[in-house]
């Protein structure tokens, strides 16, 4: 089924102030914006390396900042902004948008995972051969990958985003809609002064 798993990531532009701002009181606004540009880099480079298929840079608040332009120069990777909407409506329309045919699974990143390897991307799209959908929950309670074989609206409505309850928020929603979903192992987020100790060897802010 190569081919047929398009793989989006969700971007917010690394602009001080904007991107990374809870770990300002650690890297400083300029600091935790090169951190965010070098965890999309990363990001979309595993992406790319998991050979899917066509890969979607989800870019907000618009695709305009020069590193989204950069990076989307790279073959294979198309750009496209988020819109508007609360989180929760960005990503459902941005699956809306990818599972039209050929393409029969997504599966949606954002850039806050470093460990979040092309493998683990690889994984996740052969388990959506069995299941409705699957996902890579996160440490801090979230998830840092979700993979659908087709839209659903009811696992990203009213969603306590951003919090310690997201991904059993996304259980409960899973149970009630009768979708089979499979979890691979969390991973740790980049969120936190604290989390920085899961950066990759050798990486500095």
């Amino acid at each position: 089924m190569k081919g047929t798993c398009a793989l989006i990531v969700m971007a917010k532009a690394p602009i001080a102030g904007y991107a990374k701002t809870r770990l300002i009181p650690a890297l400083g606004a300029t600091g935790a914006a090169a951190l965010a540009e070098r965890l999309l880099e990363h990001a979309l480079q595993q992406a790319l390396a998991a050979a899917l298929g066509p890969v979607t840079l989800c870019a907000a608040p618009d695709a305009t900042h020069p590193v989204f332009q950069r990076l989307a120069q790279a073959d294979g990777v198309a750009l496209t902004a988020q819109g508007e909407g609360d989180l929760g409506q960005r990503m459902h329309r941005a699956f809306v948008a990818a599972l039209q045919p050929p393409i029969d699974r997504a599966l949606m990143i954002g850039t806050d995972a470093p460990g979040l390897d092309a493998e683990m991307m690889r994984r996740a799209a052969a388990a959506l051969a069995s299941n409705d959908a699957v996902f890579v929950p996160a440490l801090d309670g979230g998830y840092a990958l979700v993979g659908l074989r087709r839209p659903s609206s009811v696992l990203f409505e009213a969603v306590a985003w951003s919090t310690p309850e997201v991904m059993a928020q996304t259980r409960a929603r899973l149970a009630a809609a009768g979708l089979r979903a499979v979890e691979l192992p969390p991973l740790a987020d980049i969120d936190e002064p604290a989390d920085l100790v899961h950066l990759p060897a050798g990486w500095t802010a």
